[in-house]
């Protein structure tokens, strides 16, 4: 990266990097959007609603390895702007090893999980064993999951994000025709279609070893020493997109909870396929702040704070004018589009009802994640997650519990909505603060990549 072009073109820059991983994301989104389709309409609705009550379990994974890749990329990007090549080799290598030990633990645990979990939210019948037949699989595809966006948040952060577009492209196009193989063709129903999502993740895993093996120019595999300072710092750093993560899988718990006992499991399908939009929304968010997040650490570790806020403010702008255009898209095809997944004009009513509702959450939900995103970036962990914390679990949790039981599946509907707003009022106090002076220490440039920092020890002999 080259500071003079940044703070000539900051607008092109973010583009620059964000465009390939928003297309990414939205790709890596089409991913679930497709299995729901082909689940929606070769297993049954059914088939969605089992989904719908695992993504908790989805949203752990996600929650851990956000938390240690993110922290890991944060440190050796601004390390890389420091002009300390050696400390962001090491940070790189510590930070996928200890991505995919930590989730091929979880898996070993989750296992025992399912009976449990499926008890507590009176799954049965075909909605339990469809859960145990996706699920069972899926546990040995999500650390693969997670080791690729981890992959793909380094590949972006040394400038190559088209390469991270086009091995998504592929995993994408792999997993729709694999979907249709297994569960059209072959009839294996919700297995087939995890089955499709573990073999084209094993694919793109490839081709992220090959391009770091091959073609990186800054981050390449090799010995490393594991170092508990690296770990400990990249956790703190990354905590709010744990916090966020666990806080979302929370949530989707608590609404399936609410939803399973007050309107059954078609109000889970019809939730779900609302939730497949906001999904895709959330990767366009997700893509402005990976993209934008390797400018920001670069800037700040260069000391152009300045220009590191004109990015924070300039990205969310941008997403702000996405969820404006996301929403008036769907008002325009709200009808047609439950018909898309499912036969049932009973869940294909509750969609129609409350997917606009829903979507005025789009108005608020940029800014605040983008802010956290920011402020991630520049090693300020309390603000990013006081705002994922609001936004994820404690003004959501009461919406969820209190809404409903008041409007029904209306008050479903507003809970993503009114917790929005109200956490935009938290994420404006914080910038707020910022101006006034953080709320924590900034951190100390001589601690992030210089020769005299922690993580310039003798390295041991461990491979990756």
């Amino acid at each position: 990266m080259n500071l003079e072009e940044i703070r000539q073109n900051p607008a092109g820059k973010i583009m620059q990097f964000s465009v390939p991983a928003i297309i990414a994301m939205v790709l890596t989104a089409l991913i679930t959007v497709a299995d729901g389709f082909f689940m929606g309409n070769y297993v049954g609705k059914e088939g969605i609603a089992a989904v719908n009550l695992g993504l908790p379990i989805v949203y752990l994974y996600l929650g851990v390895g956000l938390m240690i890749s993110i922290g890991g990329v944060s440190i050796a990007g601004m390390a890389l702007g420091h002009g300390d090549h050696d400390v962001c080799q090491q940070v790189f290598r510590q930070t996928i090893v200890t991505t995919g030990i930590v989730t091929a633990a979880i898996s070993c645990v989750m296992v025992f999980c399912f009976r449990p979990m499926l008890w507590l939210l009176g799954a049965e019948g075909q909605v339990a064993g469809y859960f145990r037949e996706y699920y069972g699989i899926m546990l040995l595809e999500l650390p693969v999951m997670v080791v690729n966006s981890s992959f793909g948040m380094f590949i972006r952060g040394e400038g190559r994000p088209e390469f991270c577009m086009k091995v998504t492209v592929l995993n994408v196009v792999l997993n729709v025709v694999l979907d249709y193989v297994f569960a059209a063709s072959l009839g294996l129903g919700a297995a087939g279609i995890a089955l499709a999502s573990l073999l084209s993740a094993l694919v793109s895993s490839g081709c992220s070893l090959y391009y770091f093996r091959k073609k990186a120019r800054v981050y390449r595999l090799g010995r490393f020493r594991f170092i508990g300072e690296v770990f400990v710092r990249g956790i703190l750093n990354g905590s709010s997109e744990f916090i966020g993560e666990m806080s979302t899988g929370i949530a989707m718990f608590a609404y399936n909870f609410v939803i399973m006992r007050r309107i059954g499991a078609d109000g889970v399908t019809a939730f779900t396929i609302v939730g497949y939009v906001a999904y895709l929304f959330s990767m366009v968010i997700v893509g402005f702040g990976q993209g934008s997040s390797p400018l920001v650490s670069f800037c700040y570790g260069a000391e152009e704070k300045a220009l590191a806020a004109d990015i924070r403010r300039r990205t969310s702008r941008y997403v702000s004018v996405a969820g404006v255009t996301v929403f008036l898209v769907m008002a325009g095809i709200s009808d047609w589009y439950g018909g898309l997944f499912v036969a049932s004009e009973h869940v294909r009513a509750m969609v129609g009802g409350g997917i606009l509702i829903f979507m005025v959450s789009f108005f608020f939900s940029g800014v605040n994640s983008i802010t956290s995103f920011y402020f991630t970036a520049t090693g300020r962990a309390f603000e990013s997650a006081l705002i994922s914390f609001s936004r994820g679990l404690v003004v959501l949790l009461a919406c969820i519990f209190l809404l409903p039981a008041v409007f029904g599946m209306t008050g479903v509907w507003l809970a993503a909505p009114v917790t929005e707003a109200v956490t935009l009022g938290i994420t404006g106090w914080c910038l707020w603060r910022e101006g006034e002076g953080s709320l924590s220490r900034e951190p100390d440039p001589e601690q992030i990549g210089s020769k005299n920092s922690f993580m310039k020890r003798k390295w041991g002999i461990f491979h990756l």
